[in-house]
């Protein structure tokens, strides 16, 4: 092959990678598979280099079967990757991505030893703490963090699982990985928020002599207008410099204004990376979809890891309401779990928020909470706003009907009943929801695209020409659109 194959077969590669995930997992793709670059091609083996040894070992657990098939469609059955880690240059080689042994990187310096995080030294000038009121207490910094949003109580789902284990990284050793800056994003009520707070509690759970500051944007914004009318910016940026790990909350309230503070926070970006220490910054949009920042604070925030957290499933959600409840010491039913996890689906805030009235109206009346209580108040909670048709709910309501459990779908069985389900959840998929044909396969036992396709043929065949299909797929057009 000459020396431009190497390019073709991973642009190939890439191509099939992103039709698979399709639209709704663009950012997936973006994070995942962009950053990969084809090295060399030798026979029908691929080297392929990746910016990290964490980066290899998420693939490696994530998405295996996926870079199995592309490479074996593009190479053969014998197709093979070898990986070049950029973190030490060194070449390791797999037979299509098996194990291969870790090698951790060293840290040449530690932040706790080169920055002064006690206020209180003899022998150095106290600098002014914004949150301390001059004159009334000194101490170390307070960290600013609700200890009740921790990793135990952040449920981890597919639609977070990048953005909490890059956060688990980064409290085990902050500064030093490869995620610096680690900027979270996402809609509201997702659990950016949360996840930023708790990240800031594992580090100084395993790292209790580092000083770990939460601020809001808009607190950060206010500090620096008083510091600037008591002509203290200097004191100001000098204090934000002594933290090892900042934790900036909603970033994007400064698109469009405070042009002074951004310029002071990338001064304060600029020295804290450079000496190691950790940021981590939160936005509802990803670095490349905010407007209004500042050019250079801009290509800053995309030097390390943008994470996307997503909608929860509706597996997801069911773990959030049970942790939910047994947090408040509330038993609840598999019923009433299922009830309101496929009625509320937008986000995690709303669904906490309709569990709380749940239990609420449950003490107020001296009712106990059973599904009848629970559909009188969610559809009371749910009537002012469209419900989103999703495939998981797709799932329930074509399970339900044909009285069959919805996990069934996910299976590999071949009996007629669970074969026609996954057919009609599939078919009412294509027809309601906006998912590409590639997500509804997957969320549907793992199928590929050709597959979604037949299921919606063979049912719309036995739509026109038999007349109990017909009616089974008129029923559940009405349950669905009720």
């Amino acid at each position: 092959m000459i020396q431009e194959d190497y390019k073709r077969v991973w642009a190939k590669c890439l191509a099939v990678i992103k039709d698979t995930l399709g639209p709704e997992n663009r950012k997936v793709y973006e994070t995942w598979f962009v950053p990969i670059v084809p090295i060399q091609l030798e026979g029908t083996t691929l080297t392929v280099q990746v910016p990290s040894q964490f980066f290899y070992e998420y693939l490696e657990e994530h998405y295996i079967d996926l870079l199995r098939r592309v490479i074996r469609l593009q190479l053969g059955v014998g197709g093979m990757l070898k990986y070049s880690i950029v973190m030490d240059q060194s070449i390791r080689t797999a037979p299509i991505l098996t194990t291969l042994p870790s090698q951790s990187r060293q840290s040449t310096r530690n932040p706790l030893t080169d920055l002064p995080v006690n206020l209180n030294k003899d022998n150095a000038r106290e600098l002014p703490n914004p949150f301390i009121i001059p004159g009334i207490q000194k101490s170390r910094v307070p960290s600013q963090l609700s200890p009740n949003y921790t990793l135990d109580n952040f449920v981890e789902g597919d639609c977070n699982r990048l953005a909490r284990s890059a956060g688990y990284a980064v409290a085990e050793k902050p500064g030093t990985t490869s995620f610096n800056p680690l900027l979270l994003y996402s809609n509201v009520g997702l659990g950016k928020t949360h996840l930023a707070n708790a990240i800031g509690l594992k580090t100084k759970e395993l790292h209790p002599d580092m000083t770990v500051l939460y601020v809001t944007s808009d607190q950060f914004m206010q500090q620096y207008a008083e510091a600037g009318r008591n002509n203290t910016t200097n004191d100001f940026i000098h204090f934000y410099e002594m933290i090892n790990v900042l934790i900036i909350d909603d970033i994007q309230f400064w698109s469009g204004k405070g042009q002074k503070t951004q310029e002071a926070f990338f001064n304060i970006f600029n020295y804290l990376h450079q000496h190691g220490c950790q940021i981590i910054i939160t936005s509802d949009k990803a670095p490349g979809e905010l407007q209004g920042l500042e050019p250079r604070l801009l290509s800053r925030l995309k030097w390390g890891l943008a994470a996307d957290l997503q909608a929860p499933d509706v597996e997801t959600r069911k773990k959030i309401l049970r942790k939910k409840a047994q947090n408040e010491g509330i038993d609840l039913s598999d019923d009433v779990v299922e009830y309101i996890a496929y009625n509320i689906n937008t986000n995690v805030r709303e669904l906490e928020g309709a569990l709380i009235s749940l239990i609420a109206q449950s003490t107020l009346n001296r009712k106990q909470i059973d599904l009848e209580l629970t559909r009188q108040m969610i559809d009371k909670y749910v009537q002012s706003s469209a419900r989103e048709i999703t495939i998981d709910y797709i799932q329930k309501v074509v399970c339900d009907y044909l009285d069959l459990p919805v996990e069934s779908i996910q299976n590999t069985s071949r009996k007629r009943e669970i074969v026609q389900a996954r057919q009609l959840s599939m078919y009412f998929a294509k027809k309601i929801t906006k998912s590409s044909l590639a997500v509804i396969g997957m969320q549907c036992g793992n199928k590929d695209h050709a597959t979604v396709l037949h299921a919606c043929k063979t049912i719309e065949n036995l739509r026109q020409t038999d007349r109990h299909m017909r009616n089974i797929v008129d029923e559940l057009e009405k349950k669905l659109s009720e």
